[in-house]
């Protein structure tokens, strides 16, 4: 009878078996240019790097009053209704964007980048749409969020 060490050997944790199953399979392995080039330098942007990190501290920062302020000033308003659904696309349409370039890299996967990049925009533009009218032909988000914080 085998022991339990043996057993054991070769299966990883959590796992029954030492099979694994990959979700994606590995993208294409291939070096471009020779050792002894340089690393490519990308070109300066103002909508990637420090200004792009820090507009997107300002939109995080920015909620925090947008939200907070409707509730302590006991009043509803329109326009304060408005910026809040504003900035809040913005910085969930920046942190979804930062998720499909996080782990969709383009240098392996540009068609499915494209695509995802495609599927957020149209996702954006239909929940700003949603929002919209939800703004103009309801209730608007915070009187929402209030009703449903006293149900």
């Amino acid at each position: 009878m085998p022991s339990i060490r043996t057993q054991l050997k070769g299966v990883a944790a959590f796992h029954n078996t030492t099979r694994r199953s990959a979700i994606l399979p590995p993208g294409p392995q291939r070096i471009e240019g020779g050792i002894n080039e340089p690393a490519p330098v990308p070109e300066p942007s103002s909508t990637h790097g420090s200004y792009h990190w820090t507009f997107e501290r300002f939109l995080a920062a920015g909620l925090v009053p947008l939200t907070v302020a409707p509730f302590a000033a006991g009043s509803l308003n329109p326009t304060l209704d408005a910026i809040l659904c504003s900035v809040l696309l913005l910085h969930s349409h920046m942190g979804f964007q930062q998720v499909v370039i996080d782990y969709i890299p383009s240098r392996t996967y540009p068609g499915l980048r494209k695509t995802f990049n495609w599927l957020l925009n149209i996702a954006t533009v239909l929940v700003g749409v949603g929002l919209y009218e939800f703004e103009t032909n309801d209730v608007g988000i915070t009187e929402a969020v209030r009703r449903v914080w006293k149900a």
